[in-house]
């Protein structure tokens, strides 16, 4: 039996839009959100749409040559709300979405861009605005949309080593000017943290299942924890308060295997320690994650390992009767999600009852 405080996840609004929907991204400080994809012909499209009494209304559309697969505002201020696409081509755009016109655009990457992510555009004193893509063909590219043409940085595989399939980057540690990491997650399990200020691999593991989403629970403060989430139904959360020179960073593992792939997980605004997880089989799980008493512990010779904490799962419910691939929070609206599936529906979700302490 639910307690009357268990949170509730409700389908709010739910439209088919009758193609192929990879990604989705609320507007900042807007009630409107754009769904990115590709149409039938094999053209991409990002569509934009407000929320108007009850109803979903679609407001503008852009169409281009080239299936688009992934998108970010999180480079862009909350004033310009520019958005970052990457498509099927290795394309790198950006648009200005209230003219509907692209002010950027290059192609470093010489197959399909699978993600991106934005760091600096609307929070102070955490680095210069820039963009991360990770590429099939292996390699993950950092940008600066200030500057035309090659990017910043390109992590790549060493000479002789295989070309992995980059599924996930996120930015992280960005809490000052100096300061700011990038986690790729590849099709083989690899999972590896670059150092930006130092330009090294500072730490890299395998999960042993293709790695599908990865998230800091915040990008903007000292790293404190990353989710990962995998084929065969299962995630990672990693603490990364300490890092220990042979054991790396202490983890939860999360094996809930009838779900099929978690395609993606992500944080709460509002709230570092809630997270919700997207399934294979269309369900949204919440989960809380619980500290330990003692985050980290000092062994025999002195040296610091981290403690890992503990997952309660909050709520779970059926969304889709196809995988759920992409969800964004509303920063505004505690508890406002919008989600797209394979099934080509989008959906708004209210999530109830997040002011947990």
């Amino acid at each position: 039996m639910e307690s009357l405080d268990t949170p509730q996840i409700i389908t709010h609004i739910e439209l088919n839009l009758d193609h192929s929907l990879f990604d989705c991204k609320w507007v900042p400080c807007s009630a409107k959100f754009v769904v990115i994809g590709s149409l039938p012909r094999g053209t991409g499209t990002i569509e934009f749409f407000e929320i108007n009494s009850g109803e979903l209304k679609k407001v503008k559309q852009i169409e281009r040559p080239n299936s688009f697969k992934c998108g970010t505002f999180g480079a862009s201020s909350e004033v310009e709300r520019k958005l970052a696409t990457g498509d099927f081509k290795g394309t790198l755009e950006i648009w200005d979405i209230e003219k509907g016109s692209q002010v950027y655009i290059t192609k470093e990457h010489t197959d399909i861009i699978n993600s991106i992510d934005g760091m600096g555009g609307n929070t102070l004193n955490c680095g210069a605005p820039e963009i991360v893509t990770g590429s099939r063909d292996g390699t993950v590219k950092v940008w600066d949309p200030r500057q035309r043409g090659k990017p910043v940085a390109n992590m790549q595989p060493m000479k002789g080593e295989t070309r992995r399939d980059c599924w996930a980057v996120g930015f992280g540690n960005s809490y000052s000017d100096t300061e700011r990491i990038v986690v790729a997650g590849y099709d083989n399990g690899d999972l590896k943290m670059f150092d930006l200020r130092t330009m090294t691999l500072r730490w890299e593991c395998n999960l042993k299942n293709g790695v599908c989403s990865v998230e800091f629970d915040r990008k903007d403060i000292p790293m404190n924890k990353l989710v990962a989430t995998t084929l065969e139904g299962k995630f990672h959360v990693f603490d990364l308060r300490t890092q220990n020179p042979t054991k790396g960073f202490a983890q939860v593992l999360n094996n809930c295997a009838k779900s099929g792939t978690i395609w993606v997980a992500r944080h709460l605004p509002q709230n570092r320690d809630i997270f919700i997880t997207c399934a294979g089989n269309g369900q949204v799980s919440l989960w809380k994650y619980e500290y330990p008493e003692h985050r980290s512990r000092v062994n025999s010779d002195g040296v610091s390992f981290g403690v890992a904490g503990s997952l309660q799962r909050l709520q779970r419910m059926p969304a889709s009767s196809q995988p759920l691939n992409a969800l964004d929070w509303n920063r505004d609206q505690l508890g406002l999600a919008v989600a797209t599936a394979y099934d080509q529906y989008v959906r708004v979700l209210i999530t109830t009852k997040l002011n947990l302490h």
